[in-house]
């Protein structure tokens, strides 16, 4: 909790100095089903069934997606089937493409994402140092502090309730109509509301945020 502290406060006053947030750019991954059907509760008369919720696969089929994006919107995003291990290597890679992408756009880059192991393996540092990148601090455990987790995802599952995807082409319109019908206020709000959340981990002495 301490940490967290520490880290909101050194954070938040670097925003006051530098107003670099609209320089930020972020991401993650996630996993994304093909049916994404959610047991609802359900309010009977005395007597009456209920209706039988479809079942839960054991192994449910997904992909992992992986994302960039920062106040303008979405940079660049790719999905990786099942069993695919996204490893450091790889991620790299990744990073490769997303500065191509951002490439006579914008001059100074902050990159938030979180400690996953890929994420803070010595080759990926050496990546972001040879492109100039700033690493933003992140406490560990924090996706209260992740604007991925807590806006952008969390906005993307909502989207996804209840569909049934028949393929990998149909889960990629999809997410493609998701992206493109999204305002741009929608991803400023998600990276401008981090000096109000780091704000509140300081106030409540590191305590976890809930939405």
């Amino acid at each position: 909790m301490q940490f967290r502290v520490g880290a909101c406060m050194e954070l938040l006053t670097s925003h006051r100095n530098y107003q670099w947030l609209r320089n930020l750019i972020t991401g993650d991954e996630k996993w994304v089903l093909y049916i994404n059907y959610q047991r609802r509760r359900q309010w009977l008369s005395a007597g009456r069934a209920g209706v039988p919720p479809p079942k839960t696969d054991l192994h449910p089929k997904k992909v992992m997606l992986s994302m960039w994006w920062g106040v303008k919107g979405i940079i660049n995003w790719e999905i990786f089937p099942d069993g695919c291990n996204i490893t450091a290597d790889l991620y790299c890679q990744q990073l490769d493409r997303v500065a191509e992408k951002l490439k006579g756009k914008q001059d100074r880059i902050y990159f938030l994402h979180d400690n996953a192991r890929r994420h803070v393996a010595k080759s990926t540092r050496q990546k972001l140092l040879e492109l100039g990148w700033i690493t933003v601090p992140h406490p560990p455990y924090s996706p209260d502090l992740a604007p991925t987790d807590y806006h952008l995802y969390r906005s993307l599952d909502n989207h996804l309730r209840e569909k049934k995807f028949e393929d990998e082409n149909d889960l990629k319109m999809d997410l493609l109509n998701f992206f493109d019908q999204t305002s741009q206020d929608f991803y400023e709000q998600g990276i401008l509301s981090l000096p109000e959340r780091w704000q509140q981990v300081i106030d409540s002495n590191g305590a976890y945020i809930v939405d």
